[in-house]
């Protein structure tokens, strides 16, 4: 390898450590799974109920449904799944995403079968599991700043705009 090689592999970002450099409390990510969980059980019962009619479309939706259900119990909650081989290692895997990816991931899935059919069983079904995936989102922006910074930031920011303007008052006057 070359010296350049060496350089931009020093230089490369490291790939994200597993949620624990995430920002999120402890507390908020056991919200997050706990949320998670009942997301998956209200998918399950909600998509079972869904299967149990003749409009194919229900039909697809509620298998869906219950598809979803097992994602999120795979995710969230892996004890859940003790039965099946590779539920660590998928869970493992899960929590390796960001919260904006898991975030995309959950409303993403959440809103399929609504699109499918829209009906009151898929809307409330879903809602949990989707407000999952809002918790997540609301996770990836941060923790909010205190008043301190953003009065500093200001004051910078009204600083810099006075000396571009009298800077650009000064030129027009020579």
């Amino acid at each position: 390898m070359s010296s350049q090689d060496d350089q931009f592999q020093a230089a490369a970002p490291e790939p994200a450590a597993p949620s624990a450099d995430d920002g999120m409390t402890w507390w908020y990510r056991w919200l997050c799974r706990i949320a998670g969980v009942i997301g998956g059980v209200s998918c399950a019962f909600a998509g079972l109920w869904n299967c149990v009619t003749i409009n194919p479309l229900n039909i697809a939706a509620g298998v869906w449904m219950m598809l979803n259900a097992f994602v999120l119990f795979l995710c969230e909650a892996p004890f859940c799944c003790q039965f099946i081989e590779f539920a660590n290692a998928v869970s493992a895997r899960a929590d390796k995403l960001r919260p904006w990816q898991k975030a995309a991931f959950y409303c993403g899935m959440a809103v399929f079968p609504v699109m499918l059919s829209l009906t009151l069983t898929t809307l409330f079904g879903n809602a949990i599991a989707f407000a999952t995936g809002v918790l997540y989102g609301l996770s990836a922006l941060g923790k909010k700043g205190d008043a301190i910074s953003y009065a500093r930031i200001h004051q910078q920011q009204k600083q810099m705009d006075e000396e571009k303007l009298t800077g650009s008052l000064e030129g027009q006057a020579l």
